[in-house]
């Protein structure tokens, strides 16, 4: 895919998370795999605003290869879970406030509550805390890489992985909703939790 074309696919979505709320202020990087390298957004940027030029190249060192602005401080995050994932395309870092309160709360999404979210999903697990930026963020959160698509960072954010930028951006919207709901059902008591049968059924949907 032509490097424009990347660049014109990630401000089209953060835009569209900016009017969500998903990526309110500056919080939150976005990524998108360039053949040997990756495009990322910039430190400072701001995802629903981002300029050309807050999109830069970076090899799988973390070194900046083309463009004059420094990355985001979280690029070493985005280049673990594509090493890991060598089928995924497209990152997206984000605060959204409904799954940034359970990363706050230290509590992973992981109850059997509704059937798309299993289906697509499993579960949301839980990463524990690290500095934002740092490697210990990184490898406590990257443990998940491999089999989750969807993964909560404590007292952070959350971060989501695809194939293409619409499969990533929907992946943070059904979540985001996901979160929501989950939270609202404690005003009424709690969820009622489907069955290991009801499970186990809608897992069979999967083949």
């Amino acid at each position: 895919m032509e490097l424009e074309k990347l660049k014109n696919e990630l401000i089209k979505y953060g835009k569209l998370a900016g009017r969500k709320n998903f990526t309110p202020g500056i919080s939150g990087n976005m990524s998108a795999r360039y053949k040997d390298k990756i495009l990322i957004t910039t430190s400072g940027s701001a995802n629903e605003f981002l300029e050309y030029d807050e999109l830069v190249l970076i090899d799988f060192e973390g070194n900046l290869v083309e463009g004059n602005k420094k990355p985001s401080s979280e690029k070493m995050l985005h280049i673990e879970y594509y090493k890991q994932r060598p089928e995924i395309n497209y990152i997206l870092h984000m605060h959204s406030p409904y799954l940034s309160t359970f990363a706050a709360c230290k509590k992973a999404l992981d109850e059997p509550i509704m059937p798309e979210n299993i289906f697509y999903f499993g579960e949301i697990p839980l990463a524990d805390y690290g500095l934002p930026g740092s490697e210990d963020l990184v490898n406590k959160t990257a443990k998940y890489f491999k089999n989750y698509n969807v993964i909560l960072m404590a007292n952070h954010g959350m971060i989501t992985c695809g194939k293409t930028i619409k499969e990533t951006y929907l992946n943070l919207e059904l979540a985001e909703s996901y979160a929501q709901v989950v939270l609202q059902t404690k005003l009424l008591g709690g969820a009622v939790l489907l069955s290991e049968k009801e499970v186990e059924e809608i897992n069979s949907l999967k083949k």
